[in-house]
């Protein structure tokens, strides 16, 4: 996948099929756009995604900036779904004064050599948010491309977006969330060395540490998968700052993995959180904690999807 990121100034020679927003948490409503992007393809179209960053509404002051998916995390997914081009395009003052108009004819048609726009029905872009998924359909006679408008993907009869899925995912409720974005909440870095309380207990984990921008869900237990190298391991981990051996207020996430047994720090790792189990928890001694971890350790491997 060719991202193009940090600048204005570029040029898609390749006709493209676009879709256009934050996408974060890429869940099931985005997906239904993105299939349509997608299915262009046998036309010949680059799938292109466009998205503004930082998000209009971190930019503004509108938000706590806490994301369902990180930068990192949503270009391994887009890539993964088939995505050729991403487009993180600098949200700034001037950038967002842009007109819609003027965003249609110079970066759309000009820039991104537009056939094809898949735009959602709440789509808004442009100085003010006054540019819509009409505004391009009034504008596509002129420059010759399709668009096609999505509605609103619902979910027992509620409509599925990125606030209602960092609702799920703030309560603790992971199958629900799970069930909203297509798939599980997950974390996406690198294993780095923790205190190694798990290997003198005789349960060696796997740590990596959230990005600070990461929406993470209720410090606790939760039952889990760790991806590695293609290959997917029933897991247990601990969201949290592990307060019954050290005072260190650093939010970390610890997997213990069922039948695996490499050192593997430095290595990219993806976390999948299936089941909130129990909430995390300040314990009077080591061997009190090591009889718990005994205990949630047999727990996950009973548990069964």
């Amino acid at each position: 996948m060719e991202i193009i990121a940090d600048t204005t100034q570029f040029y898609l020679k390749r006709e493209t099929a676009v879709a256009i927003g934050k996408f974060d948490g890429l869940h099931i409503g985005h997906r239904r756009l993105l299939e349509e992007i997608l299915e262009q393809k046998k036309m010949g179209l680059a799938a292109c995604v466009f998205t503004f960053d930082p998000a209009p509404a971190v930019l503004f002051g509108l938000s706590d900036g806490k994301e369902l998916t990180t930068r990192e995390e949503k270009r391994v997914l887009l890539e993964r779904m088939g995505v050729d081009i991403l487009i993180e395009f600098p949200l700034t003052g001037e950038t967002a004064a842009m007109a819609p108009e003027e965003f249609v004819t110079e970066i759309l048609v000009k820039q991104m050599n537009v056939r094809f726009i898949a735009a959602g029905t709440d789509l808004s872009f442009g100085a003010g948010g006054r540019g819509n998924a009409g505004l391009l359909i009034k504008m596509a006679g002129e420059f010759e491309y399709e668009v096609k408008t999505i509605e609103k993907v619902r979910f027992d009869d509620q409509e599925i977006s990125s606030t209602y899925v960092r609702e799920q995912v703030e309560a603790g409720n992971m199958l629900l969330a799970e069930q909203l974005l297509g798939r599980p909440y997950s974390f996406v870095g690198q294993v780095v060395h923790g205190n190694r309380i798990g290997r003198t207990l005789g349960m060696p984990t796997v740590n990596l540490l959230p990005a600070a921008s990461k929406l993470v869900p209720p410090n606790g237990v939760y039952y889990s998968g760790v991806l590695y190298h293609g290959k997917r391991y029933r897991a247990i981990s601990n969201v949290g700052y592990k307060p019954t051996v050290t005072e260190e207020r650093v939010l970390g996430v610890e997997s213990y993995l069922y039948d695996f047994h490499e050192e593997i720090y430095g290595t990219e790792i993806e976390v999948s959180l299936y089941e909130f189990k129990r909430p995390e928890r300040r314990f009077d001694s080591l061997d009190e904690l090591k009889k718990q971890l005994k205990l949630d350790i047999a727990a996950g491997a009973e548990w069964s999807r």
